[in-house]
């Protein structure tokens, strides 16, 4: 069966708050990429990355114990170039690919992959959409319609067309102008309850911070140990630029 989620926030069942909260050094910190630290741009290639970002996250990570990672549906190779010279904890690819505080890499199964043909369908389909653009990543793929938003409902029966009869392993996610396919056992919450096995993640309050429906399963496994979820839409404005301010809070608070 195919699971198709309604495009977020229609399907969001979380109670999110409506402001940022002041940081505590207690928490485990887990941060989406796109549309939470950065501001989205035309195609993935095509992100700016703002000279403060880096150094707030390296003073972050360092108050918080090394207790924040980013979980972005990026590879992590992609994520480490942008956070160069950073190389943080991460789960790239909705937790595909994780690396974790011991700098060991974890992989999904290979049969967790998007398969072959279907990529090929995709790249076959997207030739005649001019401005939209097939992501190839090792396990999932988004297809971008930001520069081609006619073709969105094309984008769309494309992928229901390719995956029907299938058993339901995999679905189609709805992004910011995209549509992602994964396999359904890969997800950001899967990933964060990995890292709070481990130290430095282990014991504290998790935070998850994310902008779109890819990032509920994220805020569903911060909440249920007890943490908070931060929306971007709710808690920022809707802007990663607040999000970014917002980390370069997080310090020791002087004496007034």
């Amino acid at each position: 069966m195919l699971l198709h989620r309604s495009r977020w926030p229609l399907s969001r069942t979380l109670t999110t708050p409506n402001r940022a909260p002041q940081p505590r050094s207690d928490w485990a910190l887990f941060l989406d990429a796109d549309g939470t630290l950065l501001d989205l741009a035309a195609n993935p290639g095509a992100v700016k990355i703002p000279d403060r970002l880096v150094p707030a996250l390296g003073a972050a990570r360092a108050w918080l114990g090394g207790a924040l990672a980013i979980v972005s549906g990026r590879s992590i190779e992609q994520i480490d170039h942008l956070m160069a010279p950073l190389q943080l904890p991460c789960a790239g690819e909705h937790g595909a690919v994780m690396r974790l505080p011991d700098a060991r890499i974890l992989r999904a199964d290979e049969d967790r992959a998007v398969p072959k043909a279907w990529r090929q369908h995709m790249h076959f389909a997207a030739k005649a959409w001019p401005g939209v653009i097939v992501e190839e990543k090792a396990y999932t793929v988004a297809i971008h319609f930001r520069q081609a938003p006619e073709c969105k409902r094309d984008v769309l029966r494309l992928l229901e067309c390719i995956m029907e009869g299938q058993s339901g392993e995999f679905e189609i996610m709805p992004a910011r102008m995209a549509f992602e396919v994964r396999h359904r056992l890969l997800n950001k919450g899967a990933a964060v309850r990995e890292f709070q096995r481990l130290a430095p993640f282990a014991g504290r309050i998790p935070v998850f911070v994310g902008d779109d429906v890819t990032d509920e399963d994220g805020f569903r496994a911060a909440t249920e140990k007890g943490g908070l979820a931060l929306a971007v839409a709710d808690a920022f404005g809707g802007q990663p630029s607040q999000v970014r301010r917002w980390l370069e809070t997080f310090q020791p608070q002087t004496a007034g």
